[in-house]
């Protein structure tokens, strides 16, 4: 057999696997976890496959990092059923470079958590395999019964196939949705903080994945998810099977009118505090489709009922011309840097705002990427709000001269709390990227590949630009709605069953795919409302009709 591994020919045979040609490769294939093969992620394990065009997979990678968080949550399942068999394990979201997590019958002190994590060293350093299995859904289903998971057993009646894939580690046995690393010997970097009412699972740095990354607490955020898990409560939802089952009752109208009127006290709240902090610069700031347009209407809005008129600062005007701006390493500019911004500019402009005093703003042209000779007029009021949405809202380089006193920052992010079962939780950044996919594709004509392809410049540049000053923000709001992904898939399911396997993005399509295959979908979109988030998304949102 012939195929190509990092650029390196082989010449394999057919009971090969692709762990057997690592050695052959000039590194050994230091740190590899998976392999990309023609677009598809395979486990080291899996046999080689001729004619293919592979490349390891290491922590550098989205993929490479998922199968080692897939392979960890598998570690840290087995040393607590081998120590707790009783527990109730939930895996909620992450949390910096962590997970969350929450251990039930028994809760777990900070001595059970020690000994959970030297439970997890053990079969680390016995270097067992991670063992794939096939079983018939009627045997899963046996299984999840024996051991009292009732939220497998539920969410199994929305598979549609027969067949079933397990992983087994020292004789726990589990199911997760994608490939794991061969042995427990490659998980090495990890750690386990007590935290909030339950504990974070650190990963490895993604500086340097020899060790875990450092906990940072982050207690703004974790409110807002707190908050959000009581809002679950309220709507007796925690799992895709809770909202399957609402879906067959047809229930889920009223749970949408309950959802959006929870999200609308919430922007209410934000507006209540604003006016009690008696800021006048409100910066909104959150990454890519978390809903920040339409936030800041509806946020403009409850602000006016108490009397105020906040008006609207664009900072696409303060753009420096295109030649001018600097250039990364390859030649390429990011726009989401902030000196791509006149931020000079933009500080002489706001305290004269502020002062009530006239400003000719500047006008820019995205044609050209040259700012536009002409310029506009602007005046605020004594006690006019004035609204600045953009990534480096939460930055205070930004807005250096305006008094921190007069400046109030929102962090807005769509924070899914929404699982698909205990262990298998669904991503904030997946739910995303549906959002956008579905507005790119919908709004801009965009393909699914191209929002695809621009993604991984997007999440860094968040991780840049925005996640390190998230807990810098006066108040948070959550853009999620429990009910979104039933409404998400009728749109976002045809496009990405659209994308081929030999599609450089096959992998990423296909992994939201598998998600979505055990939500329902729902034909109620006339009962979301025209303000509602999820309508920037889908169309028929209010802020973007014409007057008539």
């Amino acid at each position: 057999m012939y195929l190509k591994l990092n650029g390196i020919e082989f010449q394999a045979e057919p009971q090969d696997r692709w762990l057997d040609l690592i050695d052959g490769l000039p590194d050994g294939g230091e740190g590899a976890l998976g392999v990309a093969v023609n677009g598809c992620t395979r486990a080291l394990t899996e046999p080689v496959e001729e004619y293919a065009f592979a490349r390891l997979l290491t922590y550098d990678d989205e993929e490479g990092r998922r199968i080692y968080e897939r392979s960890l949550q598998l570690l840290f399942l087995a040393a607590v059923r081998s120590a707790y068999p009783e527990a109730r394990v939930r895996i909620e979201h992450s949390f910096g470079q962590g997970l969350f997590i929450r251990v039930e019958n028994p809760a777990l002190d900070i001595s059970r958590i020690q000994a959970v994590e030297r439970g997890m060293r053990t079969l680390a350093d016995m270097d067992l395999p991670l063992v794939r299995k096939r079983v018939s859904t009627q045997e899963a289903k046996a299984y999840f019964e024996r051991t009292g998971q009732t939220d497998r057993l539920r969410i199994l009646n929305y598979r549609r196939f027969d067949y079933f894939t397990l992983y087994e580690l020292a004789g726990c046995e589990d199911y997760f949705y994608g490939e794991m690393v061969p042995s427990t010997g490659y998980l090495q970097a990890f750690s386990l903080v007590p935290y909030a009412d339950g504990l974070v699972l650190m990963k490895p740095d993604r500086r340097d994945p020899s060790r875990p990354a450092t906990f940072r607490d982050l207690p703004k955020l974790m409110r807002v998810y707190e908050e959000s898990a009581r809002w679950q409560s309220i709507l007796g939802v925690e799992n895709a099977a809770d909202l399957n089952e609402m879906i067959e009752e047809h229930r889920l109208r009223e749970f949408i009118r309950v959802n959006e009127a929870l999200q609308e006290r919430r922007i209410q709240e934000i507006a209540d505090q604003f006016i009690d902090s008696g800021a006048r610069l409100m910066l909104i700031a959150g990454p890519s489709s978390s809903g920040k347009t339409t936030f800041a209407h509806r946020l403009s809005i409850a602000l006016r009922v108490h009397g105020l008129r906040p008006v609207k600062l664009s900072l696409d005007d303060y753009y420096r011309n295109r030649d001018t701006l600097p250039r990364e390493a390859d030649g390429s500019i990011d726009l989401e840097r902030i000196d791509t911004l006149d931020v000079e500019l933009l500080n002489e402009h706001l305290p004269l705002l502020l002062a009530g005093e006239t400003v000719e703003l500047p006008e820019y042209d995205f044609k050209t990427g040259m700012r536009a000779p002409r310029t506009h007029a602007m005046q605020v009021e004594e006690g006019q709000p004035i609204i600045i949405e953009g990534i480096h809202g939460l930055n205070d380089a930004l807005t250096a001269n305006v008094p921190r006193d007069m400046k109030f920052k929102i962090y807005i992010s769509a924070l899914t709390m929404l699982n698909l079962d205990d262990h298998n939780r669904i991503r904030t950044t997946d739910a995303r990227l549906l959002r956008r996919i579905v507005r790119d594709n919908l709004f801009r004509g965009t393909l699914p590949e191209e929002t695809m392809g621009m993604w991984a410049s997007v999440r860094r540049g968040e991780e840049r630009y925005i996640f390190p000053f998230q807990e810098k923000a006066d108040a948070m709001f959550n853009s999620s709605l429990s009910y979104e992904l039933p409404i998400m898939r009728s749109h976002a399911y045809p496009l990405l069953m659209a994308v081929q396997p030999e599609s450089p993005y096959y992998t990423l399509a296909r992994r939201l795919v598998k998600f979505l295959n055990y939500i329902r979908p729902a034909d109620v979109e006339d009962e979301i409302p025209v303000n509602s988030i999820l309508r920037e998304f889908i169309g028929g949102c209010c802020f973007y009709r014409e007057e008539d």
